[in-house]
């Protein structure tokens, strides 16, 4: 199975996973980044493709260099629950707007969610 999809530059997924594993703490603010030669590794993608996600991050404040140490993860705790936000409202809004297309009332939404949210839990037990 392939890492990446072809309907979107690759930087650009790569840019996605990396502020997933930030909002989702795996990669926690101050942290220091893998370097971009073993991300392009991981990610089996040019070094120059890992670089220029990395510089876009970088450009969006999630990123933060240090010419002499490496890169890091912005220690400001606001820009972490700001990016957390709008990534919620993303998948949020994405399922509203297909649901809302399905013709699905508000309701059947809200208990649609319930019940999904309850099977979940049983499986977790």
């Amino acid at each position: 199975m392939e890492l990446f999809e072809s309907t979107k530059p690759i930087y650009l997924q790569i840019m996605d996973l990396i502020k997933k594993e930030i909002a989702t703490g795996k990669l926690p603010p101050g942290s220091q980044m893998t370097s971009v030669r073993e991300l392009a590794m991981q990610y089996q993608v040019n070094p120059n493709t890992v670089q220029r996600a990395l510089s876009e991050l970088e450009r969006e404040g999630l990123v933060k260099s240090d010419r002499t140490v490496g890169r890091f993860i912005n220690d400001q705790g606001d820009m972490v629950m700001m990016l957390r936000k709008q990534m919620i409202d993303e998948v949020i809004g994405d399922f509203v707007k297909k649901a809302v297309e399905l013709n699905i009332e508000e309701k059947a939404i809200c208990s649609l969610i319930e019940r999904y949210l309850s099977r979940e839990e049983r499986k977790d037990d």
